[in-house]
């Protein structure tokens, strides 16, 4: 194939129907004065219903909902948080901010989520909390995390950033620990732009949460401009919550999407045998926010190579996640052999809203061209 791609296939671009446009138009009209959070207070009632949880509370960032949920939980100096090599540099950043010490430990081969087994070994005195991640829309395996923090009296925050319309059991992702928090990032499943959103069902983990959120706040109190505590400034704005809000309502659309276009990938790559997808357990339904390739460790391909010849062809890739354990602000942790193996040999691969069924097929023949028009070492 000779070709290059007229339009630049794009990683992720969400999908704006004019029913998100109603929204905004209404909330730049009349979301002013005392209908300044009307849309915020609608997305997170039909967040919290979609969960089937208590509460919820819009925020401007995952990062920044996290942060808030690790403080309302009382972590700090000395504290010790386990999450796994695999994920984004926000998940330890927000365990930084607080003072603690994320703790990375091994995914599994198959989940690329955290490892239950790999838990228990990192837990310590000072283990306060412990983060599973779904990553790529993938599931963690829940009920043997939550039995972990029963027995060692932990929290959990359950990070379903990627994850939304992800379910484990019949759960929604982010609703079975003590709290879930998730993006509304604009490659995500649902986006405001820019967003978050923290749920629980725990009364006094909410109330915490609030009086982080309003800048040390508390309802109780007369006096107008008078907190009570050092808060933060992590808030949605109405605007973005009238875009999120049109999403959410469409969300079924939306994952029924990732998921045609996972589709599509996985019957096209079927035949080869050295190439591993998300994987979805028989108890677990994948929302496949984003198509992720691992090749096998028999065979001898670069994954940068790779995406170089991709963007060549006007295809947008991303690797893998790196270990975090491998960036330069955080010590090595050599024994965590599958994250450090699954990096090296993962690509994720285009997934915005807007792609077809031609253009998927122009992408896998491009993976194919590179794989089969050179020797492979096996």
């Amino acid at each position: 194939m000779s070709k290059t791609k007229k339009t630049r296939i794009r990683i992720a671009q969400p999908w704006i129907t004019e029913h998100e446009i109603q929204y905004v138009n209404d909330a730049v009209k009349n979301g002013w004065g005392n209908h300044s959070s009307d849309y915020i207070k609608k997305l997170e009632k039909e967040f919290s219903s979609l969960h089937k949880t208590q509460y919820a509370v819009a925020t401007s960032s995952c990062t920044g909902a996290t942060h808030m949920a690790l403080k309302a939980m009382g972590i700090g100096s000395g504290d010790e948080v386990i999450l796994p090599e695999i994920t984004w540099a926000s998940c330890p950043s927000a365990v930084i901010y607080t003072g603690a010490k994320p703790v990375f430990v091994d995914v599994k081969e198959n989940t690329w989520c955290i490892d239950p087994k790999k838990i228990l070994e990192a837990i310590t005195p000072k283990t306060k909390v412990i983060m599973p991640v779904h990553v790529y829309g993938n599931v963690c395996e829940m009920d043997e995390i939550m039995k972990i923090a029963d027995r060692f009296d932990l929290k959990v925050i359950e990070d379903a950033a990627e994850a939304l319309g992800s379910e484990y059991k019949d759960q929604k992702v982010g609703s079975i620990g003590d709290c879930g928090v998730f993006s509304f990032h604009g490659t995500k499943m649902a986006t405001s732009g820019e967003g978050g959103i923290f749920i629980t069902n725990n009364k006094k983990l909410f109330d915490d949460f609030n009086i982080l959120h309003d800048q040390g706040r508390i309802p109780e109190e007369e006096k107008f401009f008078y907190p009570h505590k050092l808060g933060y400034k992590y808030k949605i704005s109405n605007l973005q919550a009238a875009i999120a809000c049109a999403q959410i309502e469409r969300l079924e659309e939306l994952v029924n999407k990732k998921n045609q276009i996972f589709y599509w990938y996985k019957n096209l790559l079927q035949d080869i045998n050295f190439i591993d997808m998300n994987h979805q357990q028989e108890y677990v339904k994948n929302s496949y926010w984003m198509p992720t390739i691992v090749f096998d460790k028999s065979v001898n391909i670069n994954r940068d190579d790779l995406m170089k010849y991709l963007d060549k062809k006007g295809i947008d890739s991303r690797p893998f996640f790196y270990p975090l354990s491998s960036l330069p602000m955080f010590k090595k942790v050599k024994k965590n052999n599958i994250s450090y193996s699954l990096s090296n040999r993962g690509i994720y691969l285009p997934s915005a809203f807007y792609l077809s069924k031609e253009d998927i097929n122009y992408i896998v023949e491009a993976i194919k061209e590179y794989l089969f028009d050179k020797p492979l070492r096996v």
